[in-house]
């Protein structure tokens, strides 16, 4: 046992849509004697407001939950409240392959009280290194990438997004336009309203309808039906404007996507 088992107690949150399965992870954990429930979520927002009102050293996050599952906890989780995580599945091929190649811990369900004890066995000895958080934020991020880079991507209704200290959802159906910003997407609806959110341009492009969004350049993705008119510029080149008067250069890879895909008759 190490030093830090015997002084103090693991403080643990669970996140899981499923009353059944958190319940059953409860009672396991209300059999550790080094661990301190300081919580239960029944959902991706209930876990991001959850952990960082309570600030745990470990989060047990369903892998599987609706709109905003365990991987998007962590994405909507700001970085000084990034506790140790630990993915919980019914098993996801690509997301073990994902976790185990970027140490990151998780359990598949129904879970053994061994593996268990083995998790926490863990994480007690991330928090004695000074560094365990810094990466864990790291490795986590690789293994979010991955994760989706193996996935088939689902198409997606709404866009989890954090506002303040909320999460709020923004629907698809209301995205007009996407901006990339480095790592940072800037979301623009077509009430004005704007958001940004941390994903990669790429994996958002697949999770939405092709036949209704189109890339106009490796930073921008614009709905269709959002673009008043197209003028062309020097070199081969169009400029792009939206009914709500945004303008978008388009680049000279996409000129002919956009002649031959919306310029036809």
């Amino acid at each position: 046992m190490t030093t830090r088992e015997v002084q103090s107690r693991l403080r643990v949150v669970v996140a899981d849509d499923e009353r059944p399965a958190r319940a059953y992870l409860l009672d396991l954990l209300r059999g550790c004697d080094d661990v301190e429930i300081v919580g239960e979520a029944v959902d991706g927002p209930d876990a991001v407001s959850l952990i960082e009102r309570t600030r745990p050293d470990l989060a047990l996050l369903d892998l599987q939950m609706p709109e905003v599952d365990g991987l998007g906890v962590v994405r909507l989780l700001r970085r000084e409240y990034m506790p140790l995580v630990a993915f919980v599945t019914a098993f996801d091929s690509y997301a073990v392959r994902a976790f185990e190649m970027n140490a990151i811990d998780y359990l598949l369900k129904p879970v053994d009280a061994s593996r268990l004890r083995h998790t926490l066995m863990r994480a007690h000895e991330r928090l004695d290194r000074l560094d365990a958080r810094t990466g864990m934020r790291t490795a986590l991020a690789e293994a979010v990438a991955a994760v989706e880079d193996g996935r088939p991507p689902s198409l997606l209704r709404r866009i989890p997004v954090r506002r303040k200290d909320d999460v709020v959802f923004v629907s698809v159906a209301q995205l007009t336009l996407v901006v990339a910003d480095g790592e940072l997407l800037n979301l623009t609806t077509a009430t004005g309203e704007r958001h940004t959110i941390t994903y990669r341009l790429k994996e958002l492009e697949q999770r939405l309808p092709s036949s209704e969004f189109v890339r106009l350049s490796r930073s921008a993705l614009v709905r269709i039906d959002a673009i008043q008119r197209v003028s062309p510029m020097p070199g081969g080149t169009f400029l792009a404007t939206l009914h709500s008067g945004h303008r978008v250069n388009v680049s000279r890879m996409r000129a002919r996507a956009i002649r031959d895909d919306l310029l036809k008759l």
